[in-house]
């Protein structure tokens, strides 16, 4: 390959992989873990999100249409359901929906990548050639960021890569320890008009400049930590956006991790999925990113039930019956209740993490209502998603939770709930909820896609046709459902190459 590419390539590089979580030398309590006996019964395994036949998954890295193949590489551990020796694993598909698990493209064989191939990017080269940018652990446990180009262009699933011979392109520094010595260069001190919520971008996604040179300018009045917005609240990890050229939109994939032991995973014989592919949008103000499941989704859905202009008085609880509640897509939408009837809110309640806990039980003016998701008959098991209205000063906000509280009898799982405050335009009279429901993970998107919260949960009782789906109003007010479609799921197919002829 022609050096000056690789000089371009070793600049790209200045951008990626420094998202390794932990070190390949923390994993080695893991090996003896991996010849452990797998469970049978996989009530917990999803039937429409990706996850690989087997084994351990974790980051996506490098996702990208091809020649009209959708390719998705992820961190992979070929041989057990723990992070360890980790390789990158690739999968195809022609609609982001049904999936052909390949060989992995990488797996470490090198001195510079002996202890792991983990994570990094794609790029597209002159003469339309894919690179795969990636940061290797060497011998000596440092990260080093190498290279590599399919080994044959003609094959449309690019099963094969190759690593460069002038790998590795970038090491440490010699003398400097990247452990320690780099630290006092990312020390800062904060100024009170920033916001203490600060996150980690972890992968990174590469951005097409349209000129040679452009000059942007921060508006100050970003400065006030207002303005701050996630991707999704809950358990959603180490995003990456590709652009889709085929039908012209960004969309975004992201690890979504078990929320339970590495004991249970290894029972089980597989760990991680991949949130359902998200397009992100605009919002019709022009002001915010909302985010929205692909469309090839609907192609899984199958018995549909349906209700409209339906009343939920206060305390009421109403099952949606007729669909396969722990395999599902739920979209309703609520009339608000009376706004000027709803409390105001309390001034120690400003963070969603703590009034959310407080549960879906607790009555207030205006809410809360939503669905009890993965429910048991009982509703011992439940995982509540819902909304709450509050007054501030002459604005109206929308709390969305998640509580996980009670989505399990079973022990060692995490049952963090997570929230976010919506602000509501008083002109809007009606907030919106879609979720889908996959055996254990629930995907939710609140008020058109404008906050998202993602849960793992591992419930004892409501498994298989043993979960149910209700709808809930615990507010003081009456709160009319305008419309609430809900469908059960088909599975995606996700299967090994050989079994395409491929």
């Amino acid at each position: 390959m022609d050096k000056g590419v690789l000089w371009g390539v070793g600049l790209c590089i200045l951008l990626v992989g420094y998202g390794v979580e932990v070190k390949a030398s923390h994993h080695h309590p893991y090996r003896k873990l991996q010849s452990l006996p797998t469970d049978q019964e996989q009530p917990y395994r999803t039937a429409y999100h990706f996850q690989p036949l087997e084994n351990w998954m974790n980051d996506p890295n490098g996702p990208v249409y091809y020649k009209g193949v959708y390719h998705l590489f992820y961190q992979y551990n070929p041989h057990a359901a723990v992070a360890f020796y980790i390789s990158w694993g690739h999968s195809v598909s022609y609609n982001l929906v049904d999936w052909i698990q390949l060989e992995p493209a990488l797996n470490p064989s090198e001195p510079y990548d002996s202890n792991g191939c983990w994570s990094g990017s794609i790029t597209i080269l002159p003469g339309e050639i894919p690179a795969i940018l990636y940061t290797g652990i060497n011998l000596e446990n440092r990260q080093v960021q190498n290279l590599a180009v399919p080994k044959n262009l003609s094959d449309p699933l690019l099963r094969e890569w190759v690593k460069s011979s002038y790998n590795p392109l970038m090491t440490p520094v010699n003398g400097i320890d990247p452990e320690q010595d780099l630290t006092p260069l990312f020390e800062m001190n904060l100024p009170s008009t920033c916001s203490r919520q600060v996150s980690m971008v972890m992968t990174t996604t590469f951005w097409e400049i349209t000129r040679p040179k452009q000059n942007f300018l921060v508006d100050t009045d970003f400065l006030d930590g207002g303005f701050d917005f996630r991707y999704d609240y809950g358990k959603f990890y180490a995003s990456k956006t590709f652009f889709d050229s085929a039908k012209k939109r960004r969309i975004l994939w992201a690890w979504v991790s078990e929320s339970d032991t590495t004991l249970n995973a290894i029972r089980r014989g597989w760990a991680g999925i991949q949130a359902f592919p998200r397009s992100v949008l605009l919002s019709r103000t022009g002001q915010q990113l909302v985010q929205w499941p692909i469309k090839e989704l609907e192609k899984l859905r199958a018995n549909k039930v349906a209700f409209n202009d339906m009343e939920l008085k206060g305390g009421s609880v109403f099952e949606v019956s007729g669909i396969t509640a722990s395999q599902a897509d739920v979209e309703v939408s609520f009339d608000l209740p009376n706004l000027n009837e709803t409390e105001f809110i309390d001034p120690n309640w400003v963070d969603p993490l703590v009034l959310c806990p407080k549960g879906a039980s607790l009555t207030g003016k205006g809410g809360p209502f939503g669905l009890l998701a993965l429910a048991s008959r009982d509703l011992t098991e439940q995982t509540a998603v819902f909304f709450r209205i509050f007054r501030k000063q002459d604005k109206y906000l929308v709390l969305m939770c998640s509580d996980q509280s009670r989505s399990s009898l079973g022990d060692g799982t995490d049952r963090t709930t997570y929230g976010v405050f919506i602000n509501l335009d008083p002109r809007e009279r009606k907030i919106s909820l879609r979720s889908l429901i996959d055996h254990s993970v629930i995907e939710n998107f609140g008020a058109d896609g404008r906050a998202c919260i993602t849960a793992r949960v591992y419930p004892t009782l409501a498994i298989h046709k043993e979960a149910h789906l209700y709808v809930f109003n615990n507010g003081t007010q009456s709160v009319r459902i305008s419309s609430l479609n809900a469908w059960s799921m088909k599975r995606a197919q996700i299967v090994p190459s050989e079994k395409n002829g491929k």
